[in-house]
């Protein structure tokens, strides 16, 4: 067997290590963190050597202003202090040594003292700096959170299927420019079509705090809809089905999503924020919420959050819109706000506290593999 593969294999039966070679004090999540860290530095130095072609061009000004060197070292540090901790800790030192590798070679790379390796050709890039930003802050809280209070103790952070959903992570990341640029046209040409420049302006001028919930809240109404649209239109299903074929609900769950809803779902949320005029802090703060949001609403979270879960989306509100039983069926379609099906009649959180027996669609028609199910809604 080729030597590469054989420690590719390794590494992943360690990362799909059973509950008891997981627990708190194992190595287990030590493990994890290093290499996690000691991979986002490898793309870190990658970001220096190709910074036009790897890194979006809304990050690359927070790049200038310096603290990105300084970041990148507390990032390799990490790498090397999680990953020895683990060779001390783990009787098996596979996870500690592939980390303590990633974070060696990010140094042999240069490190934070890397320099650009080539200029920037093309407007084009490819979001790497965003795919790396996105694991970090949603990897680095989650994998801690869900082993320390997990709702299915058995299911492991590396479960069935996740490289399937890393892989989604991946392209949405990647793909950034792309799906940005498209997902924009929609509010852009209602913005030259509408001269409410004094109604924008007094939008801007309110209190952040307020124009971040009234983003919440009229974004929500927009998804909320266009939710119910993608369950009861028949064509629309079949692309929404992509998301809800996902068997396990985690972290990574949420971004298991065809391309093509991707671009439907922001190309129309998106039009509050710019038609109405918020102003760009207030926008991007949502952005950055609503990214922790989607991944904490599918997350293994069996912790209950009382009074919050009556005003807020909670991973038990949502974990029954993903239920594989009857009563699961059509309801719970609010993102932020429980309000909305209450409201409308999809409210579903039963009293006794229980939580959905399994999760996906009934005989899991969609097919296995990124691939496969970006065909699937076009095939008969």
């Amino acid at each position: 067997m080729n030597p590469l593969h054989e420690a590719r294999l390794k590494v992943r039966r360690e990362l799909e290590a059973p509950p008891a070679l997981r627990r708190f004090g194992s190595g287990w999540i030590s493990g994890v963190l290093g290499l996690m860290l000691g991979l986002a530095a490898v793309g870190g130095v990658v970001m220096i050597w190709f910074p036009g072609v790897f890194t979006t061009a809304e990050m690359s000004k927070a790049y200038a202003s310096g603290w990105y060197r300084p970041a990148l070292f507390g990032v390799i540090i990490g790498g090397f202090v999680f990953s020895m901790l683990s060779l001390v800790l783990r009787p098996s030192k596979v996870l500690g040594m592939a980390g303590m590798v990633a974070t060696l070679l990010a140094l042999t790379m240069g490190g934070s003292t890397a320099t650009q390796v080539a200029g920037d050709a093309t407007p084009a890039y490819f979001g790497l700096d965003f795919f790396v930003l996105r694991l970090l802050l949603t990897g680095l809280v989650f994998i801690p959170v869900e082993t320390l209070f997990p709702r299915h103790a058995e299911q492991g952070i590396f479960r069935y299927e996740w490289r399937e959903d890393l892989f989604y992570y991946f392209v949405s990341s990647m793909m950034v420019q792309l799906l940005t640029w498209l997902s924009f046209i929609p509010a852009n040409t209602l913005l030259a079509v509408t001269s409410w420049s004094s109604f924008r302006a007094w939008v801007a001028g309110l209190p952040f705090v307020v124009q971040f919930i009234a983003i919440m809240f009229l974004t929500d109404c927009v998804q909320y809809w266009l939710h119910r649209t993608f369950h009861r239109i028949p064509a629309l299903w079949r692309f929404h089905a992509v998301h809800h074929s996902a068997q396990h609900m985690d972290w990574m769950a949420g971004a298991r999503m065809h391309f093509l809803e991707i671009l439907i779902l922001r190309g129309t949320t998106v039009i509050p924020t710019i038609v109405l005029g918020f102003s760009q802090p207030a926008v991007n703060a949502y952005i950055l919420v609503v990214y922790l949001y989607a991944t904490f609403v599918h997350s293994n979270l069996g912790l209950r959050f009382g009074l919050v879960e009556k005003y807020l989306v909670t991973p038990r509100f949502h974990h029954w819109h993903h239920g594989i039983e009857k009563e699961a069926i059509d309801v719970n379609f609010a993102i932020h706000f429980p309000l909305l099906d209450r409201l409308f009649g999809t409210y579903h959180m039963p009293e006794d506290g229980r939580w959905p027996e399994g999760y996906g669609i009934k005989g899991h028609p969609v097919p296995k593999g990124y691939w496969k199910q970006f065909l699937h809604p076009f095939k008969r």
